[in-house]
């Protein structure tokens, strides 16, 4: 899943593709690179400039409609927590709804079910949208931050098939970094199998975090290895979405672990067979 912000302050700055020819250059690009998906968003995910519903309309729309005519082929997603933006998003033909802020709106579900969209189910711990971890606590029992994340994941599936989301189409995020700190992300990598075996898709968005920052105290600039260290081990857990700003790196990770993995042949096998 590529990411193409149409933002002017992502917190990655090689991500800031505001400008409309920047952007189709990015979608045109991350389809070339291996991108099975793109991801389009509106709205810094942090705290930032204001952005109200009809500028996150202006900002998504008629580029999801350029995308949709350059790229008929190429499955869309939005980044987004508004119903308003979701429905008019599944009026263009998007293929599944990142409501990256866990049904703050909770229309959302709804609009999904009747655009016929899927919908990605997120864990932010009741975060509201564009805010910063606090001293997020999730008691001192081992296992208890996995517990409350499956838990949470779980109820939000089933709301989102109640609502008439097809279950086939129904995507579970953990969403490191949101409503969690960083030794809150490493316990929920440690165990990606049984985020994985929940009965739906599971999208992990490791990308340049704070998380792989932390972790090896690095900017964004530099948190490249580590995002694909970290995507590497979710993937042979069982992982089957990765979110990235970094499409031609992630897409050679993830078929390294397939082919480690048995489920990918090598592209040429030469060597020793002369």
């Amino acid at each position: 899943m590529a990411i193409v912000n149409r933002t002017p302050d992502s917190f990655y700055p090689g991500s800031r593709q505001y400008a409309d020819g920047v952007a189709r250059r990015a979608v045109a690009d991350a389809v070339e690179q291996g991108a099975d998906l793109v991801d389009v968003g509106g709205v810094r995910a942090g705290p930032g400039e204001e952005v109200g519903t009809d500028e996150e309309l202006r900002r998504v729309i008629p580029f999801l409609e350029r995308v949709r005519a350059e790229h008929p082929g190429l499955p869309l997603s939005v980044d987004t927590w508004r119903s308003e933006v979701a429905r008019r998003a599944c009026e263009i033909g998007v293929d599944l709804i990142n409501d990256t802020w866990g049904g703050h709106d909770p229309l959302t579900a709804g609009v999904a079910a009747r655009g016929g969209a899927g919908l990605v189910c997120s864990h932010v711990g009741g975060a509201g949208p564009r805010t910063l971890p606090h001293r997020v606590s999730y008691g001192t029992e081992p296992g208890t931050v996995l517990a409350r994340v499956v838990e949470s994941l779980l109820a939000a599936a089933r709301r989102a098939v109640e609502s008439g989301v097809d279950p086939r189409s129904v995507v579970v995020d953990p969403t490191p970094d949101f409503g969690k700190n960083t030794w809150h992300g490493l316990m929920l990598l440690r165990n990606v199998r049984a985020l994985a075996g929940l009965g739906h898709p599971l999208l992990v968005a490791l990308s340049r975090k704070d998380l792989i920052g932390e972790t090896l105290g690095l900017g964004v600039e530099d948190r490249l290895e580590g995002t694909i260290a970290a995507t590497a081990v979710a993937a042979w857990c069982g992982a089957g979405i990765f979110r990235t700003h970094d499409v031609v790196a992630t897409r050679r990770a993830l078929d390294m672990v397939a082919s480690v993995r048995g489920e990918r042949p090598p592209s040429a096998v030469l060597r020793g067979m002369a």
